[in-house]
């Protein structure tokens, strides 16, 4: 445009430029919008993240089960293990006298019972020995009863005759005194009689309280037998456990035992990290999870790689309450002010166990996390 245009002129020609030009970025900004807005609702409105995540894992504490002086340990810090390993072994003296104590109860207790088996038959042979005792008994007793008829059937004929001047005094006088050894044999007799019986009655109660003892059981089932085998097996197992191995996999932590040191049964020893089975915890706002489901993918970023490292995995579950009701003073929301506050619900991640080996986290890294919500199913 010459300098000789009038200046009207030139300036309708800015302003129609001006237009055209806002015109156009209008036109973009629409555009973008238009473009954003189906990204979003094609795309990005089907996956939830966070950042608020952190990997963690059901952590194995080591507690011995029985006490005792530490005479070794075999592992430190950060050490790995594997489950079955060796990590603490606790003096096993008291332990191997218990044992040895408790095998002798029960050497003990199989001889009492094979006495009790052998002590049946020599009972019943008493309470047939009885038995004939008795009879004897009873046969003694006839033989005083009868003597004693004979002796005062014959006192009684000489006191009949010694009013007639019959029989003599001395005859009379022995007729009396027979009568009288008489009566006295025959009460002998029945105490004689009374005893044999009663002894018998006391051999068949003393095979019977044997009996008791071994009735519906044989030797390795007699209660005796059985309660010493018990505590000779528990001895055995307390032997066991103070050599103390890994339970699981993993990495060792925490740990706290020193040699020398006396501990009880439950004091905790030390920790160990399956960090193979490592998840994550991601701590989603509870409007985020509207459209979550247990299942759905998941992809996931760890700090400590920077970002280089995606991990893949899916949706395990949900914590049963959010952490304000597990906090150790929960809000209390039904007194006082209130203000609400969005809460985070804890929504546990499963890892795929070969991305995990190849690149290992720790217990309590951070992580960021997405979700693809696209399947409800």
């Amino acid at each position: 445009m010459s300098e000789n245009t009038p200046i009207s002129a030139r300036q309708s020609n800015n302003e129609q430029r001006r237009k055209k030009l806002l015109t156009a970025l209008g036109g973009v900004v629409g555009a973008s919008a238009l473009a954003a807005g189906g990204y979003w609702f094609l795309y990005g409105s089907h996956f939830v993240s966070t950042d608020n995540a952190y990997a963690a894992v059901e952590t194995a504490q080591v507690t011995p089960e029985v006490g005792g002086t530490i005479r070794e340990v075999n592992v430190i810090d950060t050490q790995s293990v594997k489950k079955g390993d060796v990590l603490v072994v606790i003096d096993p003296t008291d332990a191997k006298l218990a044992l040895a104590q408790a095998e002798a109860d029960l050497g003990r207790a199989v001889r009492r019972v094979r006495g009790y088996v052998a002590n049946d038959s020599g009972l019943s042979a008493q309470i047939a020995a009885r038995e004939a005792d008795e009879k004897r008994a009873a046969a003694q007793l006839a033989s005083a009863e009868a003597d004693f008829d004979r002796a005062k059937i014959d006192l009684q004929r000489r006191e009949a005759l010694s009013a007639s001047g019959s029989v003599s005094g001395d005859e009379l006088t022995r007729a009396q005194n027979s009568y009288a050894a008489a009566q006295a044999n025959l009460d002998a007799a029945r105490a004689a009689a009374a005893q044999a019986k009663a002894n018998r009655n006391a051999a068949i109660g003393t095979r019977d309280a044997n009996a008791v003892l071994i009735t519906d059981a044989t030797e390795e089932t007699n209660p005796e037998v059985a309660l010493a085998r018990a505590k000779r097996d528990q001895a055995a197992v307390d032997l066991e456990r103070t050599i103390i191995r890994a339970p699981v996999d993993g990495v060792v932590a925490k740990r706290q035992v020193q040699l020398g040191q006396r501990v009880q049964a439950g004091t905790p020893l030390l920790a160990v990290v399956p960090v193979q089975d490592m998840h994550v915890d991601a701590n989603f706002k509870e409007v985020q999870l509207e459209n979550v489901r247990i299942g759905q993918p998941v992809t996931l970023k760890a700090d400590i790689y920077g970002g280089s490292v995606t991990y893949h995995g899916t949706v395990e579950g949900f914590s049963g309450g959010s952490g304000a009701a597990f906090s150790a003073i929960p809000a209390q929301n039904a007194t006082g002010n209130w203000i609400k506050v969005v809460q985070r619900l804890p929504v546990r991640v499963k890892l795929d166990p070969a991305e995990l080996q190849a690149n290992p986290l720790k217990v309590g890294l951070s992580m960021t996390v997405k979700i693809d919500t696209r399947n409800r199913g």
